[in-house]
Parts: structure tokens; C-alpha cells; sequence
């Protein structure tokens, strides 16, 4: 069977499975109630009230989850901290926040090169190894990884056309530590601010672009409102990756039952998330409120060539590190591009 196949086939299966547990071994007079932090705003309301049905019905009523919107318990980039520590008990958060906390964050959130399509991106956690490695290291720090939430485009949003890098020059760039490093390589000046601050820094003039998501985030933010030059930068499809996290002390108190519940919930949200992103960037793209345009052969092969020297830098961060970024070699050579 095609992996795109078993894809389909175990969202097919999704609701089977938990159910018959739910109805077998579950029982609704001892009801787990977890509070779960998100990045995102009302936007993805209705993704993470689907979640929250799913887990719910599956566990028979047993299993509740409360989720709340970006910040509003805790700052998004201090939620690993917050699950770690037990303030949270889940959150869907992004590596690239907590870079100087763990040593495989820049790898996790999607270092460029990383990978070219979200079939390869699952590859390259299942068959190879990666996820195994994120969740080793997120245990170290009391949270339990239930694996990645891949989002769409990761491209950059600026308020003055960009025709080449050199352009980027004499603009100060919003990123996170991950690009951050790849456009430091190219003199580019960048600072890393919260998505909840970026409508004001670009209104303001304090910083001049951003590299956040796709169109559909940039929308969302109202970001189109103070800049319209949309320019695709092709480091990585898809651009970004989150992660599912759960403080680990209260997984591993949990049954048999709850676990998988939650599983299987992850991964069907994993992929209708990513799916929502996809299809919603197409959607905006369409609206024509941003100008789009795209980098110079020759500039995309500078980020590429930025990208690998960054590779080589997070390989000797640790064992760990070198394991991780060899599973992304063997996976580049498996689809042709190393």
C-alpha cells in the first residue's frame, strides 16, 4: 500500500478504534481534565473543538480537554516550560521558541532543507527515526512528545517589494532562531518577536518584514494590512513543523487506553490541520490581497548552501543532534536531492 494510501487509511480508522476502547475498558466515573495551550487565535477554533470532540467521545466522556488560545495562560514561546513544570498539561507549540532550551528545537520545528513535501516530512519521523529523538529530548525537560504538527508555506512577508537577497539587507526581519541563523549567514539583519506583536512592529516601522507561515496566517494576524509583498522563499515544504506536547508525569500516570486515545487524536489532527493550512493559503491567494513574487534561482541556492552550514552546526550540538540530522541526510539522498 502507498504511503499517501495508509495516510487515508488510518484517518479512516480513527474513530473506529478509540471507540471500541472507550466502550470496553473506560470508565466516564474517572474523568481526566487537561488545560491545552495553542499558538493560534479563533481562527482554528473549530480545528481544536474537532480535537477535543474526538478525544472526548473515544474516551467514553473520560478524557476532557480545555484548550485555550495563543497567550493567554502563558507567553507561547515559555509553554514548554509551563507543560514541563505542570502549569500547562498540554500545548501545541513550536521548537524554534525554546531553541536555547533544547538541543533538537531547531531541527524539530523544520530546519530549511529539511524536507520537500508532507509525505517525506512523515518519513522522515516515522520510518527513520526523527520523532524518537524529539521525544527523547522533550522527556528530559518533563514533557512527552505525541509527535508533529506540520503546518503550510513558510515564506516571507515584507512591506517593500524584494526583487533579491541583497534587497533584505536593508531590512530588519522578523525570525526565529532557526531562519534566523541562515539569514545572519547572509548579512541579513533579523530579531525574533511573538506573533501577537508583529501587526505593530510592521505598522510601526520597527521591523520591515517577517517570516512567520503562509499567506492564510498572515491574514489571519491582519498582517496584509501594513504589508503586501509576499515572496516565496522555497526553503522547506511544508514550511514549519509544531509539536503536541503533554507534561510527562500526567502521561505516563495515564491508562493504556487514554494514551492511545490521544495518539491517534494527534494524528488525525496533525493531518486536518495541515490540510486546513494548505487549502486555506490557496484560498487567500486568490483574494489578491498581497502582491507575490519569488527569489532568484541563484538566491534560493544561497539560502540552500546557508542552510547546509546550518545543518552541520546543529549536528554538533550533541549525539543526539548528529543522529537527527543524519536521518534528514539519508532521507535527502532516498528522494534524490543529496
Amino acid at each position: 500500500m502507498k504511503r499517501r494510501d495508509l495516510i487515508k487509511a488510518a484517518a479512516t480508522g480513527f474513530v473506529a478504534a478509540p471507540l471500541s476502547l472507550a466502550a470496553g475498558s473506560v470508565q466516564a466515573a474517572s474523568t481526566t481534565r487537561l488545560r491545552m495551550q495553542t499558538l493560534y487565535g479563533t481562527e482554528t477554533d473549530d480545528l481544536y473543538k474537532s480535537f477535543a470532540e474526538d478525544v472526548k467521545t473515544s474516551s467514553n466522556k473520560s478524557l476532557r480537554i480545555t484548550r485555550f488560545r495563543g497567550s493567554e495562560l502563558v507567553p507561547n514561546d515559555q509553554m514548554l516550560d509551563a507543560v514541563g513544570k505542570g502549569t500547562l498539561d498540554m500545548c501545541q507549540g513550536y521548537g524554534g521558541y525554546w531553541a536555547g532550551q533544547l538541543d533538537i528545537a531547531k531541527i524539530e520545528s523544520g530546519i530549511p532543507g529539511a524536507w520537500t513535501s508532507f509525505d517525506e516530512a512523515m518519513y522522515v519521523h516515522k520510518a527513520k527515526g526523527l520523532g524518537d529523538l524529539i521525544r527523547e529530548a522533550y522527556a528530559e525537560k518533563g514533557a512527552h512528545y505525541l509527535g508533529p504538527v506540520f503546518g503550510g508555506p513558510y515564506d516571507l512577508l515584507t512591506k517593500e517589494p524584494v526583487n533579491s537577497l541583497a534587497d533584505l539587507k536593508n531590512m530588519k526581519i522578523r525570525a526565529t532562531a532557526t531562519v534566523g541563523a541562515i539569514l545572519q549567514k547572509l548579512d541579513i539583519p533579523t530579531v525574533y518577536l511573538p506573533s501577537q506583536e508583529l501587526y505593530i512592529a510592521l505598522s510601526t516601522g520597527a521591523i520591515d518584514g517577517v517570516i512567520y507561515g503562509g499567506s492564510l496566517e498572515y491574514k489571519a494576524l491582519k498582517l496584509h494590512e501594513a504589508a503586501k509583498h509576499y515572496t516565496y522563499l522555497n526553503m522547506i515544504n511544508p514550511g514549519y513543523a509544531d509539536g503536541m506536547l503533554i507534561n510527562k508525569a500526567k502521561w505516563d500516570a495515564m491508562p493504556p487506553e487514554h494514551q492511545k486515545i490521544l495518539e491517534l487524536a494527534v494524528a488525525k489532527h496533525s493531518r486536518e490541520m495541515h490540510a486546513w493550512n494548505v487549502n486555506g493559503c490557496l484560498d487567500v491567494n486568490g483574494e489578491g490581497i498581497f502582491e507575490f513574487g519569488a527569489l532568484p534561482a541563484e538566491d534560493s541556492k544561497a539560502l540552500t548552501v546557508a542552510a547546509m552550514d546550518v545543518w552541520k552546526e546543529e549536528a554538533s550540538k550533541s549525539e543526539r543532534n548528529a543522529k537527527a540530522i543524519q536521518a534528514l541526510t539519508d532521507a535527502a539522498k532516498a528522494t534524490g536531492r543529496a
